[in-house]
């Protein structure tokens, strides 16, 4: 009987003992892990905390952004050809001596400076490879931080058609993993001046709603807009800013017997939409039924465009403009 209960009891003791041993050998394989395992990718800031994008022709602050006061300012878009410094710190939580991290840019070097890279961190080491006048820095984390700036310029027709993200600087770990980037849109001047106009449109809307203006014209004010917007994004600012530019500036209804025409007036952004769906569809195919469309729209654009000319000469002309538009390119 005590035999028996000895035994047990070592078994027990030898279970206790294998446990704690896997538990001990789990530990130090997950600290082992921990140390030799590459730096993973971060979410964007955790690495490169705050820069700036500037022209580096007349110095102009296009972007500043900073994550760690979560501002992000845009005062002028980027454009394709324009020489760039870009003015960054990365944040470094530790020092692993072994290991080589890289920054690299995608741009061109630049026609105004001898160099790409400009370190500004006076107490901190680059590897002794470093080369300002290479696309490429070398470095060994070391727990701080690290401001530099990088000079280049962006390709030319970069962004010409849509915007197009683009790498200003990159920052890799030894494996080749992302850490984290610099990587804004950049557009044309078209996209740019849709953009600015955009934005005042926007703030307009938000005074014509305060304001109490007739809920029919906020309807077509807020479809054109959300028109414009799409139509950008296909790459055709210029037909964008036209679209904006339709819209009246001043003498907005207010009165409800507003509503009864500007319900209709939907029907003109419909005609603006098919105008740009030419730009589209441009197989024979489709181009007749488009253009039967379009005279159907035509006609209503005239019943319409007579109602308003009692009451705004402006809106009136703005839609005898589209009217006149449709005409010409159907042969009207």
């Amino acid at each position: 009987m005590h035999d028996s209960i000895k035994s047990r009891q070592r078994g027990a003791k030898l279970k206790i003992k294998l446990f704690a041993t896997l538990f001990i050998l789990i530990l130090i394989a997950g600290a082992f892990i921990a140390l030799t395992a590459p730096v993973q990718a971060s979410e964007d800031g955790e690495w490169i905390t705050k820069y700036t994008v500037e022209d580096a022709n007349s110095g102009q602050l296009l972007l500043d952004v900073n994550f760690e006061t979560d501002t992000n300012t845009t005062y002028a878009g980027i454009f394709g050809g324009a020489e760039l410094k870009v003015t960054f710190t990365i944040k470094i939580p530790f020092s692993q001596p072994s290991a080589v991290f890289k920054l690299t840019t995608s741009m061109q070097h630049s026609s105004l400076t001898d160099r790409y890279w400009e370190l500004v961190s006076t107490d901190y080491e680059l590897s002794n490879s470093y080369n300002p006048n290479q696309n490429q820095v070398l470095f060994t984390p070391l727990q701080g931080e690290l401001e530099m700036v990088c000079y280049g310029r962006i390709p030319t027709g970069t962004g010409s058609t849509k915007p197009a993200p683009f790498i200003l600087v990159r920052l890799t770990d030894p494996s080749g993993t992302t850490l984290d980037e610099i990587k804004p849109a950049v557009i044309s001047a078209a996209m740019d001046e849709f953009r600015v106009l955009y934005e005042q449109k926007q703030e307009k809307l938000q005074t014509l709603i305060d304001s109490g203006v007739a809920s029919g014209y906020i309807d077509l004010y807020e479809n054109v807009l959300n028109q414009s917007q799409a139509i950008a994004a296909k790459g055709y600012s210029d037909s964008a800013v036209a679209l904006l530019n339709s819209l009246p500036t001043s003498n907005e209804p207010v009165t409800s017997n507003w509503e009864l025409l500007f319900f209709p007036a939907v029907g003109v952004l419909a005609a603006l939409v098919i105008v740009l769906a030419l730009v589209f569809m441009r197989a024979r195919g489709k181009l007749s039924y488009i253009t039967l469309i379009i005279e159907d729209q035509i006609k209503d654009l005239e019943g319409l465009t007579l109602r308003t000319s009692k009451i705004d000469r402006t809106i009136s002309s703005n839609l005898d403009s589209v009217k006149e538009r449709l005409k010409n390119i159907v042969g009207m």
